[in-house]
């Protein structure tokens, strides 16, 4: 009797045990799936709260079961999954009506209310840099322009000339197709973009608007591919990447270790590097009225002037950095699926797909992130991590650095990530402004 009890009362807790090993991000399936019914009734019942406790709700929720089945499905997780899945599934549930009223005005509450982005963005690069090897600060920033550089004019000359062969024209080519995609984002980028070619044609810029778009999605989506696909280079021949570290510097393991040395958490350093990362974004807010350059811009080389000198404290900078992992770890995909909801029309993405289109903004794209591959190796840059800094240059702002970083796993480049993005794009629309107004 003893012995049969013994066999027989395992079998229950083992079953039960077994179901709290399956996991959907973080949490075990059981509580995952209590927790999304208890999110969806309030949704229905009109009870989650259009503010930051019911965004955070429905994005986490949505955030972790779409970056999880991303990681999971075969090919799909090799090209970025869990960024492509977390932007463009909310995209297409929102364009067909399944996210219901509720969740739709605790999201947009959140993402435009709260300015998540914002935060989200400032938390990764005040904590990246104050994180980060002096030496490896100081290298990156100074050689990463090259193949910037390199990257803008390479993706030009193939944008316009694909784009001229399958019959898209070189005039159009160049200002709807090409400095979309290079232009910095939407709202960085694509808007200021408009009104000037409103300003220089005399139309409203809402004309110009969707032309321009689409390019901008489509060119990030092949941005966030190719991302995926240079992680798996990076796997397949490790002299390639240093797994997070743009330059070479001829002590990379050591720099590498030192990088990644685990500190214990200090919770109240956390809160330091919490107010350090939006007193650097307000401190840009506050210079950009005096001096014409973005606030993000600002954020970043200040940061960075900062860590060079080095004359922030030790334990500030280990605060910080435990920001960023936090925020990294627990937010990246919950983000992308506010950047879905919010900043991607699945209308546009759609209207754009046709084949002459599509091939333009692929080539444009390969063009960019081939010249940071190759330039690399003369630099001393690492060839992976310099083609993916190169690739954001090609996302949606920082949302798209977000997706491009994530897809690469190596989120850690951030910094000269919204270098390219943000200082190459606000180059790249004065640019087009003064070439479409001697064009016209």
């Amino acid at each position: 009797m003893n012995v049969e009890t013994q066999n027989s009362a395992p079998q229950p807790q083992a079953k039960e045990h077994s179901l709290m090993t399956l996991k959907i991000g973080p949490l075990p399936l059981p509580i995952y799936l209590i927790l999304a019914v208890i999110i969806y009734t309030a949704s229905v019942y009109s009870k989650l709260p259009a503010d930051m406790i019911g965004g955070i709700a429905v994005l986490m929720i949505l955030g972790m079961l779409l970056g999880d089945i991303g990681m999971r499905v075969p090919v799909l997780k090799d090209i970025g999954g869990p960024a492509i899945l977390s932007i463009f599934v909310p995209s297409i549930m929102l364009f067909y009506n399944l996210i219901n009223p509720a969740s739709l005005k605790a999201i947009t509450a959140f993402m435009k209310g709260s300015n998540f982005l914002y935060f989200y963005i400032s938390c990764l690069i005040v904590g990246s840099i104050l994180g980060m090897q002096r030496a490896v600060l100081i290298q990156g920033f100074v050689r990463m322009f090259f193949p910037l550089l390199v990257g803008t004019l390479g993706c030009i000359a193939v944008g316009v000339t694909v784009g001229t062969l399958t019959g898209i024209g070189a005039y159009h080519s160049f200002f709807y197709v090409v400095v979309p995609i290079i232009s910095g984002g939407v709202g960085e980028g694509i808007l200021p973009l408009s009104m000037a070619y409103a300003d220089i044609t005399g139309l409203t810029n809402d004309k110009f608007i969707p032309q321009l778009v689409p390019a901008a999605m489509l060119g990030n989506l092949f941005a966030i591919m190719a991302a995926g696909y240079l992680r798996r280079l990076g796997e397949k021949k490790p002299q390639l990447t240093g797994n997070g570290v743009l330059v070479k510097t001829g002590n990379d393991d050591l720099i590498r270790a030192a990088q990644t040395a685990e500190k214990p958490v200090d919770f109240s350093l956390m809160g330091a590097g919490l107010i350090l990362a939006m007193s650097f974004f307000v401190f840009g807010q506050v210079v950009s009225l005096f001096i014409p350059i973005p606030a993000p811009i600002i954020m970043i080389f200040s940061a960075a002037i900062l860590k060079a000198l080095g004359i922030m404290p030790a334990k500030m900078e280990q605060g910080a950095y435990h920001l960023y992992r936090f925020v990294t770890a627990s937010l990246t995909w919950p983000l992308l699926v506010g950047v879905g909801v919010m900043y991607t029309p699945w209308k546009d993405v759609v209207a754009a797909i046709t084949p002459a289109y599509v091939v333009t903004v692929f080539s444009t794209v390969a063009a960019m992130i081939a010249a940071g591959f190759y330039v690399a190796k003369p630099l001393k840059m690492y060839s992976v991590e310099s083609a993916v800094v190169t690739a954001c240059h090609s996302g949606l702002g920082g949302t798209g650095d977000v997706a491009i970083l994530s897809a690469s796993n190596r989120i850690e480049l951030m910094p000269f990530a919204q270098v390219s993005t943000r200082l190459g794009g606000a180059c790249m629309v004065v640019i087009a402004a003064i070439f479409m107004r001697l064009w016209s």
